[in-house]
């Protein structure tokens, strides 16, 4: 099965802390410069009149520029196609060319996202069976730019052996042919080599070896929030168990559910909370930065840009602190 390491791996801690704050204006108007100086005029122009309604509600974004014959052709385009040109991730060449065919980048396009079509022997990074510039024209860690040489179309289907629901929005079960420690496994190694080891050392003690018909889902905060937010060890189980929910959803099953749907998790009584904000997917007031960070037949990672907390004050945490196996 395929899987997705992740893009959070390459970017550095304070480009999540800083979630909250919105890019600066001067660096939008400092990117069309850099556009205008490259050849890129009409994106250059294009950025600096829609840079407040668009990038600026955003605390990091990556364009990808369309080049001036692309705008020759196809004349300027709707706001709607502008946004489906914008991601809400500072995605960096190296985060890029992890991701296995199939992945999905969301974009400021509500409900619409790009698709990773780079194949093991291609030496440029290829979205939507568009072949990105090497390296980004732009790039200060929070806004990052990359040419493209015609505009990404929104109706793109991917054929390749990419992630699918497969009817995982209803937990269905279904025959599986890998050994449920080998999914962990693998899980747990991607999840170590990029600054989730708390994360990893969870799923390591707790859901090795586990046999799940429907497999699971984890959110995963990086090591700095789980480290920032919870002192006691004791603390670990019932934090853990907010953050897996007992079905394997891939981000084309989470993006399909309505704003107000509740998923259940293996902490009694907690409930994550789905709605959106400017196209990001919101999970209990989280956004949910790096979809498909890895998945296999079962076992789904999401990437969260803190710890997940209880929407409603009246929430008692269970007091039972350890996972029991037959649960999965």
């Amino acid at each position: 099965m395929a899987s997705s390491l992740a893009l959070l791996f390459f970017i550095p801690s304070f480009v999540l802390s800083s979630f909250c704050h919105a890019l600066p204006r001067e660096a939008v108007f400092d990117a069309a410069d850099v556009l205008l100086d490259s050849g890129f005029v009409s994106m250059a122009l294009t950025l600096e009149v829609v840079a407040e309604r668009l990038l600026e509600q955003s605390p990091s974004a990556t364009v990808f520029a369309p080049s001036d014959s692309a705008f020759k052709k196809s004349g300027q385009p709707s706001l709607d196609l502008l946004r489906f040109h914008l991601a809400p991730l500072p995605l960096t060449p190296s985060s890029l060319r992890l991701l296995s065919a199939g992945a999905r980048i969301p974009t400021m396009l509500p409900g619409q996202s790009l698709t990773v079509t780079t194949s093991p022997s291609d030496r440029a990074t290829s979205i939507n069976n568009i072949k990105l510039t090497p390296s980004p024209i732009y790039d200060d860690g929070f806004l990052l730019v990359y040419g493209i040489d015609r505009f990404f179309d929104p109706n793109f289907q991917f054929n390749g052996q990419g992630p699918s629901s497969d009817s995982n929005s209803f937990c269905s079960a279904k025959n599986r042919t890998s050994g449920a420690s080998d999914s962990f496994n693998r899980a747990i190694q991607t999840l170590k080599s990029g600054g989730y080891s708390a994360v990893a050392s969870f799923l390591g003690m707790q859901l090795s070896g586990v046999a799940e018909p429907n497999g699971i889902t984890v959110f995963a905060p990086a090591d700095d929030s789980v480290m920032n937010r919870i002192g006691d060890f004791d603390q670990y189980p019932s934090f853990f168990r907010r953050h897996v929910v007992p079905c394997r959803f891939l981000w084309n099953d989470l993006v399909n559910f309505g704003d107000g749907f509740m998923l259940p998790t293996f902490l009694d009584g907690f409930s994550i909370n789905i709605t959106r904000s400017d196209g990001v997917l919101i999970l209990n007031g989280v956004p949910v930065l790096f979809p498909d960070l890895f998945f296999n037949d079962r076992v789904v990672v999401h990437g969260v840009s803190d710890i997940l907390v209880a929407q409603d004050e009246t929430f008692q945490e269970n007091q039972k602190n350890l996972f029991d196996p037959f649960e999965f």
